[in-house]
Formats: C-alpha cells, sequence, structure tokens
C-alpha cells in the first residue's frame, strides 16, 4: 500500500547527519527512514531541515491590525486604554477580516498551532468571541487554533464581565484566562479565574506581573491558586516582566516554584521590549524575563508573537522564527545549544505548554512539519531563515519559493 504522502530528503538532526524519508498515511508519520517505498506524492526537501511546525502559545487575533486607528503609543496603560476605545466599534466582521489577516500570516512562517487570547467584557461582549471561532473553523485544514477568553480590564471592578465569561465558555473556549494587574482585587481575581477553571474543567494562562518592580508578584497568589487547586501543569503565565529585574538567586528560588508546582512561563519579547522601561531616558532596562534561565530550572518554557500592528506592539509579520532570533540578541544568546533552546520555546516547548499530546516529527504523531530554508537547527535561528513549505495532517498548506540570485 502507497503512503499518501512521502516527504523525501529531509533532515532532522535528531536522527543523525543523513537526510531521510518521512511517509504519512491519513494524516499521521507512518515511518522515517531512508528510501521509503512508492507514495501518492512525493516532495523533496532537499537536504534541508525539516521542523515539526512553529507553535504560538500567546497572541491576540483579535486586536490586531488596528494601527491606522490608533492616536496613542506608548505606555502599557495607554495602550488598554486605546484598546478598550476602538473595540466599541468593533463588529464581528471587522474582528474576523483583521485576524484572518493576521492568521494567514502566521500560517506562511510556518505556525501550525495556536493558542490566541480573546478579550471578553461588556464593551465588545461575544462579538471577538464569535469572530475568532468562525475563524477557528474556516482555517482548521491549515492550523490548530485554540481559544483563550479572558477579562483585559479586569474582572471585579468591571460588572458584567464575569457573567459574559462563563457564557463564551458554555459555548466552547478551550481556555480562560486572567489579568489581575488591571483589577482593583488582584487576589480575588485569581481566585474567580481558578474557580471558573474549576467549574469547566479548562487550562488557564494569565497575563501576569507586566513591569518591571519586583518588590511585589501576583505570581504568588497564582502559585497558591494552583496548589490549592491541584491545577499543576494546567497554568501558563505570560510577560512576568518582573523576573527581568530579579537577581540571580531570587530567579533561581522563583523558578524551582514554578517548576515544582507545574506552572509554565510565555515570555513575549517583541511587546515587552516596546512597553517597559519608558520611563527611564537612559539605561532602559530590556524588560524580558530570561526564559532560558527559567528552562535551565526545569520550567515549561515558551516564546510567542503576543500583539500585531497595535498599540502594544507596531509591528509583526507571524514569524515564531523572528522571535526566536529576536530573543536570542535580547539574551544575548550566541552559542549552538542556547541558539538551539530559543528554537524549541517556538517549537516543542510551547507545543509541551499548550499540552499537544501528538506534536513533533515521530511515527504515530500528526503529519504538521515545515520545510525551511536551512540546513542546520541553530543557523536557522541565526539567519532567521525562511519556510519554504508546510504540511498539516499531510496536506500542503503553503510555499514560498527560496531565493535566486540571478547573475549577469
Amino acid at each position: 500500500m502507497p503512503f499518501d504522502l512521502v516527504l523525501r530528503n529531509a533532515r532532522l538532526p535528531e536522527r543523525g547527519p543523513e537526510p531521510v524519508d518521512i511517509g504519512v498515511l491519513e494524516g499521521r508519520i507512518a515511518a522515517i527512514g531512508a528510501r521509503l517505498g512508492p507514495a501518492l506524492r512525493s516532495e523533496d526537501a532537499q537536504g534541508r531541515l525539516v521542523l515539526p511546525g512553529f507553535v504560538d502559545s500567546h497572541i491576540h487575533l483579535d486586536k490586531s491590525c488596528i494601527l491606522d486607528r490608533c492616536t496613542a503609543e506608548g505606555a502599557l496603560s495607554e495602550a488598554i486604554a486605546e484598546v478598550a476605545r476602538l473595540k466599541r466599534d468593533f463588529s464581528e466582521d471587522d474582528v474576523y477580516a483583521r485576524a484572518e489577516a493576521t492568521l494567514v500570516k502566521a500560517i506562511l512562517q510556518g505556525t501550525m498551532r495556536i493558542r490566541t487570547h480573546v478579550e471578553i467584557d461588556p464593551r465588545i461582549g461575544l462579538r471577538s468571541f464569535q469572530a475568532l471561532k468562525r475563524l477557528q473553523r474556516d482555517y482548521a485544514w491549515a492550523v490548530d487554533l485554540e481559544l483563550c477568553v479572558f477579562p483585559q480590564e479586569g474582572l471585579l471592578n468591571d460588572p458584567g464581565t464575569e457573567e459574559l465569561l462563563v457564557e463564551a465558555c458554555e459555548a466552547g473556549a478551550e481556555l480562560i484566562g486572567g489579568c489581575p494587574y488591571t483589577d482593583s482585587d488582584p487576589v480575588a481575581h485569581v481566585d474567580r479565574i481558578f474557580a471558573i477553571a474549576g467549574r469547566f474543567d479548562l487550562d488557564i494562562d494569565f497575563h501576569l506581573d507586566f513591569d518591571l518592580d519586583p518588590s511585589w508578584m501576583h505570581l504568588d497568589a497564582v502559585i497558591a491558586a494552583t496548589e490549592r487547586t491541584g491545577w499543576a501543569g494546567r497554568v501558563a503565565v505570560g510577560h512576568v516582566t518582573k523576573l527581568s529585574a530579579l537577581p540571580p538567586d531570587a530567579l533561581t528560588a522563583i523558578g524551582n516554584r514554578l517548576a515544582a508546582v507545574g506552572i509554565a512561563v510565555t515570555v513575549l519579547p517583541a511587546t515587552d521590549l516596546f512597553l517597559m522601561g519608558r520611563k527611564q531616558d537612559h539605561n532602559v532596562p530590556r524588560g524580558v524575563a530570561p526564559a532560558h534561565r527559567l528552562a535551565e530550572l526545569g520550567v515549561t518554557c515558551s516564546l510567542a508573537t503576543n500583539n500585531v500592528l497595535n498599540p502594544f506592539t507596531p509591528f509583526g509579520d507571524g514569524s515564531l522564527n523572528r522571535i526566536a532570533n529576536l530573543y536570542a540578541n535580547v539574551a544575548q544568546l550566541g552559542r549552538k545549544a542556547e541558539m538551539l533552546c530559543c528554537l524549541d520555546m517556538v517549537t516543542a516547548s510551547a507545543a509541551r505548554l499548550m499540552r499537544c499530546a501528538d506534536y513533533g516529527i515521530d511515527i504515530g504523531k500528526a503529519a504538521d512539519f515545515v520545510i525551511m530554508d536551512a540546513t542546520d537547527s541553530a543557523y536557522a535561528v541565526a539567519e532567521i531563515a525562511q519556510p519554504l513549505m508546510g504540511f498539516k495532517r499531510g496536506i500542503q498548506t503553503f510555499e514560498r519559493a527560496a531565493a535566486r540570485l540571478i547573475r549577469p
């Protein structure tokens, strides 16, 4: 029986220096080896690096591509206020169109699994949620999209928000998130999010500790609630820029606590660089949490996009490889093992954070893979190699021609 697809001459560094073939049957990897047999379709990777698709564990599709509508740009509080003003006028079709434009960019950059945060409150209602549910269905052939509903502007201080969050959970949201630093009672905010998660058996993903004052942290409340509820392995926190301001011993202590209780961390370098340290006019701090150091302590860590073309991040092309390279620059990581760590945090480690059981290039896993214009994993990050072709469950989703110099 022929394979549905064989990707020939694929470079898989973990399987040695020689290229191999990847055989696909019914959307899953059925064989990996040299010179596999016949197939209904064959593609030649020509010895290029093949990765199991990029994983974006934290993006905001609902408020992407609004830069042309914005009048403010700068501090975090200004960005939140600007989106609060604008989203009152978001229609479902408007959210869909902007989110689709960003999603297509991500797919073309080799991203195959995404967790998008969706704002829920009385100003936007469920319009963004409904738009992204449609997008989720319409692009299921190319990307696994999960929706994390959350209250960007607080919960206890924003009457009607909790009821809307519950309604979204009843309508099929895959996760619930929180944003305690915008609430009048951050600890109670954390507790209410855990209560809703328990009611619907959902994982949790918080926006957390998004400033540079390490003298206090809402992370303590999240750790305590995780231990109390038995939600170990089901909680992630994003940003945590306070961790960038800690001395090594204090960071190690927190990293050990996070690893012990099973809380994952997502660092968002593009946004964190843009928003942090704006009160300083010289020697501006980077404000990017040291994910690689937390990973060394056993914390599951990812790097992700966060925002694209809005007041939180007025740039972005959907490339997670570019985010990995940006983080390597910021964290001053140049050794091969360090580059590989950065790549891991936008692939396998990000998949672990999202609890993707069928991720990876191995027999029985989903046939999701991307051919990179590179032959070495570390150099793929160093050179921001471009993805040339992608397959989702064995079906091709995009292609891009490799650059070619035309000599006179």
